[in-house]
């Protein structure tokens, strides 16, 4: 639903207090915002652990997935929220079922992962081909929105944030370790193959909830670009999980408040100012090994 629904498009001034007012007088906007906080805080976390396990291919997958999942709840009548969870963990894990065996390797996983993609995609095909009018009640889930999101979607998007969020405190250091160095972690009694698993779930609950904020097609960049632009800024742990989540905030604030001023979608920003940051974070890092190599010839 676009803005001018709600009457005259709202344009942003150098006023910032009244930009707030602006941006925050009606409901649907106050429920953008607590679920974009809560969707970018698990999204920060999560991406995190994504991208240090060098997983960004099944987050791809996963968050392209969601979008035949949502089509076939439309079609079978049900919220395409349900489906979009559906489809994203039972995806994940398929890919974790499918990774067992001889040969549990990248290659392994990404066999996987392609075939999973393949299929989930042609299943999306047969749902629209079965029902062309999923078009207008999921178009939302392709490029996201927040002109839409009830309530309820608001207390769903919590309680699944809750259970990964606490999922993760409980295997948040034996992951990083079996992240960091799964053979030694392995050895050391570290239950390698039972994380992988319940990994891809939690990745799967953080794409499935994440999609509802930025839409099927971009939550990729949410889950990712935060958290690479975090490991370019610093290699330690704990440091750059407060990045990845105080940098995802900040896109995801900045993304839902350019969107409400414009006629725009919001995945668009999210995903603009995302990329922004990681270039950033490049840059930084390459002039900060600049500055160091000067250093070192002059020493």
């Amino acid at each position: 639903m676009p803005i001018a629904d709600f009457g005259a498009q709202p344009h942003a001034s150098f006023d910032i207090w009244s930009d707030l007012q602006q941006l925050l007088q009606f409901h649907f906007m106050q429920n953008a915002y607590v679920a974009g906080t809560i969707v970018a805080t698990v999204a920060g976390v999560i991406g995190y652990f994504m991208v240090l396990r060098g997983q960004s291919f099944a987050g791809h997958t996963l968050s392209q997935v969601g979008f035949p999942g949502a089509a076939g709840a439309a079609l079978a009548g049900l919220p395409p929220a349900l489906g979009l969870l559906v489809f994203c963990v039972g995806s994940a894990l398929g890919i974790a079922v499918l990774s067992q065996g001889p040969g549990q390797d990248r290659r392994a996983e990404a066999a996987a992962i392609g075939s999973i993609l393949a299929f989930t995609l042609a299943t999306g095909f047969l749902f629209a081909s079965l029902y062309t009018g999923f078009v207008n009640s999921v178009y939302a889930f392709l490029f996201g929105t927040f002109t839409g999101i009830s309530d309820g979607q608001v207390a769903i998007v919590a309680v699944v944030a809750a259970v990964a969020v606490a999922a993760l405190a409980v295997i948040g250091r034996p992951l990083l370790f079996a992240s960091v160095d799964p053979d030694v972690a392995a050895a050391r009694g570290v239950p390698v193959r039972a994380l992988a698993i319940a990994f891809l779930v939690l990745l799967g609950l953080a794409v499935s909830e994440t999609a509802q904020i930025t839409g099927t097609l971009l939550v990729f960049a949410l889950l990712v670009a935060p958290a690479a632009t975090a490991q370019q800024l610093t290699a330690r742990p704990g440091l750059g999980l407060a990045l990845s989540v105080v940098i995802t905030l900040v896109v995801t604030w900045l993304g839902l408040g350019i969107a409400y001023f414009t006629v725009y979608p919001i995945g668009f920003f999210v995903t603009s100012l995302a990329f922004a940051a990681y270039l950033g974070a490049r840059g930084v890092r390459r002039a900060s090994r600049a500055a160091g190599r000067r250093t070192t010839v002059r020493a």
